[in-house]
């Protein structure tokens, strides 16, 4: 079977115009054997899971992904563990995890790298049964994270981010958490506990320089808050690749942690925020996807 590629229509902010040519442009390209490739749209969200999990069981011979890290995230959430590859076509507000892969930002030349490339296998991480591709955290981007999900003008996209940012940057309170990993416990009251398969969050914002999707290890980065006021002035540090400098920070490789805090606690993966209880067990799946990039 060909390739079977899942567009998430509303994506980065699309208009209705801008999703059809996504949807024409996908429907015009041949995989290399000549065959046309079979195009799906989500209609809500858990549906490009779906659509990911029939197109494997029926045999198609690479998945690819049009859409943010929350759609990758489903898509690749239903091939873990199994011999489908992946492929990914940049199409959200941030693309963290297709920079990071160097998936090309035009999606002919994304989805031409995908069918010619051979599938070479990928960490996956996991927070409470839910995989994640990218960057999974606590703190202040789950935050935002509801914040944008629940946003009330129902408007995706970059500048929707930026507002819900900016707000949690002064409306946010952090909480005091337990981390265990690697031996030894600690208790920090922090602003940020983020859990990265890969380095950036997205739009070029670097939470774990250095993290690789492929040395079977997640990167775990806690950032104590010190004062309000310090805090956003180091907001510039995660675009220059020294959030490592940001007092306060600090920077640890894991297999995998337990992080406990006093009341629920509201984490994201990949940027779909979860609600959970009041500990979290974290750990890597070395090797669990297959994808196909350049």
């Amino acid at each position: 079977m060909a390739a079977t590629i899942i567009i998430n229509p509303i994506s980065g902010g699309l208009r209705p115009l801008s999703a059809r040519r996504r949807i024409e442009l996908a429907s015009a390209i041949r995989d290399p054997r000549g065959e046309p490739m079979q195009v799906f749209v989500t209609e809500r969200p858990g549906h490009a899971r779906e659509l990911a999990r029939a197109a494997a069981a029926h045999g198609a011979r690479l998945v690819l992904a049009w859409g943010g890290d929350g759609t990758i995230n489903e898509v690749a959430s239903a091939l873990a563990f199994g011999p489908v590859p992946l492929g990914i076509v940049p199409g959200g507000s941030g693309n963290g995890l297709a920079h990071q892969l160097g998936v090309d930002r035009s999606a002919e030349r994304a989805i031409g790298d995908a069918l010619r490339a051979e599938p070479r296998a990928m960490d996956l991480g996991e927070v409470e049964g839910r995989l994640f591709a990218n960057v999974a955290g606590i703190g202040i981007d789950a935050y935002v994270a509801a914040g944008f999900d629940r946003d009330v003008t129902g408007r995706r996209g970059l500048l929707t981010y930026i507002r819900i940012s900016g707000r949690a940057l002064i409306t946010y309170r952090p909480s005091q958490y337990t981390i265990v990993a690697s031996g030894s416990t600690r208790d920090v009251r922090a602003v940020i506990v983020s859990i990265a398969n890969s380095a950036e969050l997205g739009n070029n914002a670097l939470i774990a320089p250095g993290a690789r999707v492929d040395d079977g290890l997640l990167d775990l980065v806690v950032i104590e808050e010190r004062s309000r006021l310090r805090t956003l002035g180091q907001v510039p540090r995660l675009f220059t690749g020294a959030v490592g400098k940001i007092p306060g920070c600090t920077m640890q490789r894991i297999e995998d942690a337990t992080i406990e805090c006093d009341e629920p606690m509201v984490y994201h993966v990949d940027g779909e925020p979860v609600s959970g209880g009041t500990s979290l067990r974290v750990r890597v799946h070395p090797g669990a996807l297959q994808v196909c990039i350049r």
